[in-house]
Order: structure tokens, then sequence, then C-alpha cells
């Protein structure tokens, strides 16, 4: 399954491997990517969907660091929280990913970033799950307009 929301931007789930990719183009130098998805205080900005407030528990986003937030709408909370198995600088971020509602399944995460002419950044995130059932479910969570929508907030807070 392949879906676009701009030219720059797409959803692909693997046929092969129960692994989700997305890619994404941004007009902003990939320092700058990668600091939107370090700094707390970034992160907070534009993680999620319009419609659910997010907080950030802790957020130490270095090699064997760990991570949780909540995500609340209409007074229910949906905790998220990881640990960082690889950062380097500006370039890779290495993590898992655990939606504590379903706690015994574990994504890999990996997202790297390229440096592009003009400043731009492409952005490479894949997601890879422990069965294609697996990353159906994901799928079908609401995960893409989720997606979609927070990287749409993180293109408005790097042009800002």
């Amino acid at each position: 399954m392949t879906t676009t929301d701009a030219p720059q931007t797409q959803i692909v789930a693997d046929p092969d491997v129960p692994l989700v990719r997305i890619t994404l183009e941004f007009d902003a130098p990939r320092e700058k990517v990668f600091r939107a998805h370090t700094d707390p205080d970034l992160v907070v900005q534009w993680q999620g969907p319009r419609d659910m407030q997010a907080r950030i528990e802790h957020h130490d986003c270095r090699t064997g660091g760990s991570y949780r937030y909540v995500h609340v709408q209409d007074g229910v909370e949906y905790g998220f929280h990881g640990c960082f198995h690889e950062v380097r600088p500006a370039e890779l971020i290495v993590q898992t990913f655990t939606f504590e509602g379903m706690p015994d399944g574990v994504a890999l995460e990996k997202l790297v970033l390229a440096e592009l002419p003009g400043g731009r950044t492409r952005l490479v995130a894949t997601s890879l799950v422990d069965s294609f059932a697996d990353r159906d479910a994901f799928l079908a969570s609401g995960m893409e307009s989720g997606v979609r929508e927070g990287y749409r907030r993180l293109d408005a807070l790097l042009a800002g």
C-alpha cells in the first residue's frame, strides 16, 4: 500500500516485510529537522494530531536514552514510550516505540536524514513490527493520519 499526502510525502507498507516507510522532504537544513526531533520543547509542538494535546514526560534523545510522552483526547490518555538505541546528530535516530495500550507490540524505528541541495532535507523513517497483522493494525489505528498531520505541523514549525 502506498499513499501520498503531497508530491514529496509517501507512506508505504512494504509487501515483503512487516514495515512501514515514510518519506518526506522539508525546506529546512537537516540540523534544524534533527533538532525538531530531539528537543522536547519542539517535539511537543508538532507531534501527533491537532485534536490531541501532547505532553512529554521525559525525552533523553541520546544513544542509551529513553522517552515517554502522552497524547490526551477528551480526557483519555494514550501513552507511548521507547529507548534510543543509536543517535547521530543531524543524521540518524534508531529507537523502539511502544503504544502502552498494546504493550507487547514493540516497533523498531529508524529515522535517516539526508541533506539535499538548496538547504533541503529528506527524512526517511521506517517502523518494523513483529508481523504483517501488527503492521496492518498499526496502520488501521489512525497512525497514517496522525503522522501526516504531525509532519504538516513540523513543516510549519520549521518554516516559522
